[in-house]
């Protein structure tokens, strides 16, 4: 039986790339976005795989009619894909409450509501998936994209729970953390910068203008992503965890074992604050 997925943000990047991956492996997608004239293509070449969906993620008042209308339409979702998402840059000090509560509800709440609604239906099943599109930038965080990581890890987090929870039930839990994809993520108009602050020029100002320079010109390639996470859906044993690129590998690497050399570093003292025995 082929599959039925429900893909956030499918307009771009890699919602467009695993709509495209899933379609060719005969999946029906619900593609949802808020410019959905951006999938008439699709739609058109694959009118019985692709319905294109009008949606905001950040609406969670509407997320659950979305979903409900999904399985009355399709009879079920097989695979929930929270994908819709943007980039920040700025500084900590820089970076606004608004610009951060704003992005919290794009890449936390939002996936929260949609993952809440579509699990009783997967439950029902007693199968289903739902992949969490994060970021290396999920497992750690550097100069100016402390308010993005801030989201990221508050997603990772979240699935993980969620993961040991489900599992019972048959629904699988794959968090994906790509490195730099050829995604248009930092192009022109779609990463949002907070205003600059010159004390920061020098730990966050190379961040700001590395990303737009760099646009369209990242190593990763979103179609081989989709692959790659099709590939672990069908997998027996899936990680929770899918990191994707190169650098991304490398840089999840090195921040493990710098972890772990922190720990053995400073093990005793961390060890050395119960009661005594």
């Amino acid at each position: 039986m082929n599959r039925v997925w429900l893909v956030t943000g499918a307009s771009s990047g890699f919602g467009r790339a695993l709509t495209e991956a899933a379609v060719a492996a005969g999946d029906v997608v619900v593609a949802a976005a808020r410019r959905t004239a951006l999938l008439d293509d699709l739609v058109a070449a694959h009118p019985d795989q692709v319905e294109a969906l009008p949606l905001d993620v950040t609406d969670t008042a509407a997320v659950g009619a979305a979903v409900d209308g999904v399985v009355s339409r399709h009879g079920r979702i097989d695979v929930l894909v929270n994908n819709a998402g943007r980039g920040l840059v700025g500084a900590v000090e820089e970076t606004t409450e608004e610009e951060l509560r704003d992005l919290m509800d794009l890449h936390f709440f939002g996936p929260l509501a949609l993952t809440r609604a579509a699990l009783p239906h997967m439950r029902r099943r007693g199968t289903g998936a739902v992949v969490q599109l994060s970021s290396m930038g999920g497992r750690f965080a550097f100069a100016g994209v402390g308010g993005y990581c801030a989201t990221k890890f508050a997603l990772e987090g979240l699935s993980e729970a969620l993961a040991a929870e489900v599992a019972p039930h048959g629904i699988r839990v794959l968090i994906v953390e790509p490195g730099a994809f050829r995604t248009g993520f930092a192009g022109a108009g779609a990463l949002q910068q907070s205003t600059a602050l010159d004390v920061y020029k020098d730990t966050v100002g190379p961040v700001r203008t590395g990303l737009a320079s760099g646009s369209g010109q990242e190593p990763g390639d979103p179609a081989k992503a989709a692959a790659a996470i099709l590939t672990a859906l069908d997998s027996d044993e899936p990680p929770l965890r899918l990191p994707l690129g190169n650098d991304a590998a490398d840089a999840i690497t090195g921040q493990l074992d710098r972890a772990r050399a922190e720990l053995r570093t400073w093990e005793a003292l961390a060890r050395s604050t119960d009661f005594d025995s």
